[in-house]
């Protein structure tokens, strides 16, 4: 089952499907992991309803940060603004697939770290948003 997952991620990495800019967007938020040097910006579009009817990703980065920012931007499209401030890492890990080490997980949860952020108008990410 892991090796469906692995698949997975590394499609994702080659072909993204939410991988762009929105503009103009309602909330664009972006930070990097220090640790690595992965970056990612994310955008989204809002309807009246604060309901999430676009989202995109933008940056560089190491395979695992980038597939799990663009399966993030996918299952927030349709969400609530309520339901993303609500997401946590586990709703990530489950659409990863697969078990991560501690430094693999900074970089899986880095999109989730910014999309929060953006989320909550936040004017500078942390690891809080993520635990």
């Amino acid at each position: 089952m892991d090796d469906l997952y692995r698949e997975l991620i590394i499609e994702r990495y080659k072909s993204p499907q939410f991988r762009g800019e929105l503009d103009p967007h309602d909330i664009s938020f972006e930070d990097d992991n220090p640790l690595c040097g992965d970056h990612i910006r994310v955008d989204l579009r809002l309807d009246e309803n604060d309901t999430v009817t676009e989202a995109a990703f933008s940056g560089q980065g190491c395979a695992i940060s980038q597939a799990s920012a663009d399966l993030l931007m996918e299952s927030v499209v349709g969400k609530s603004l309520a339901e993303v401030k609500a997401l946590t890492k586990d709703d990530l890990l489950d659409l990863l697939g697969i078990e991560l080490g501690p430094v693999r997980l900074k970089c899986a949860l880095l999109s989730l770290k910014v999309l929060k952020a953006g989320a909550y108008g936040l004017g500078e990410a942390n690891d809080d948003l993520v635990e």
